[in-house]
């Protein structure tokens, strides 16, 4: 059998992702576990952070826990700037963490609305300028940022998210426009609907469900491991001309009325 291409070939990279304690993050980490990055979690509960780590290593990977708070700026940079003076460069960025709070609009609580700005777009760039900084230096790096079919489409509850998604593309671009001229390549993922514990209110309606099926043309929701393959091209040599994108992996549920 021929062996995999080099191109996705991660050995030798480390591998930041926010929020990978549970769902896409986790999700994410054991992908380019697999493709052969160490992989660095991150997230504000130790004990699943330790859980997250410990599954990764069960298979064999090197993994670092790295607790932090991703909307504090200044913990996200003693966080980063920590850990490349005492293990090395991070090569990989995902910044992954994110939340969703449910309302109308015109009830929706201003706290909560604070709240998801800051843990959505806030988080992109403390953790996505700290580590910048240093890929800037050696000339080479990726950053991906997961941004959602809500940065394209609105559902009623959730303007708010989808605000931040719309916000989340958009500092991608300006990421690639200021730091591809340093040899960097930020990138983005927008996820279609998937059945994570974000979406646990959905995925138990069956209602929705239906409703969803019936609207995108895969007919089904998305599984986190369907996420990998683009996180790992993203992350590797394979990109290495793209940078600005963002790559809907949806089920086509953006191109079909």
């Amino acid at each position: 059998m021929p062996s995999p291409s080099p191109l996705f070939d991660l050995t030798g990279k480390t591998a930041l992702i926010t929020g990978s304690s549970l769902g896409i993050g986790r999700g994410l980490s054991k992908g380019l576990q697999e493709a052969g990055a160490t992989i660095i979690v991150n997230g504000r509960n130790a004990e699943r952070l330790t859980t997250a780590a410990e599954e990764l290593r069960a298979d064999g990977a090197t993994v670092h826990e790295l607790p932090f708070d991703v909307t504090d700026h200044a913990a996200a940079q003693a966080a980063v700037d920590g850990f490349e003076a005492e293990h090395g460069a991070i090569d990989i960025l995902i910044n992954n963490a994110g939340m969703q709070h449910r309302g109308p609009l015109e009830e929706f609580d201003a706290a909560a609305f604070a709240n998801i700005v800051t843990t959505n777009i806030t988080s992109v760039f403390n953790v996505g300028q700290a580590v910048a900084r240093h890929m800037i230096k050696r000339g080479e790096g990726k950053i991906i940022n997961i941004s959602s079919v809500q940065s394209a489409l609105a559902r009623p509850g959730i303007a708010p998210y989808t605000a931040t998604k719309g916000a989340v593309t958009n500092l991608t671009k300006g990421m690639a426009t200021d730091w591809a001229k340093y040899g960097l390549q930020c990138n983005a993922i927008a996820p279609g609907y998937y059945d994570t514990p974000l979406n646990k209110a959905l995925v138990d309606d069956p209602e929705f469900t239906a409703w969803l099926e019936k609207r995108t043309p895969a007919g089904r929701w998305g599984e986190i491991p369907e996420l990998v393959g683009a996180a790992v091209f993203l992350s590797s040599a394979a990109s290495s001309f793209v940078n600005g994108h963002t790559l809907f992996v949806d089920g086509g549920i953006t191109v079909s009325l």
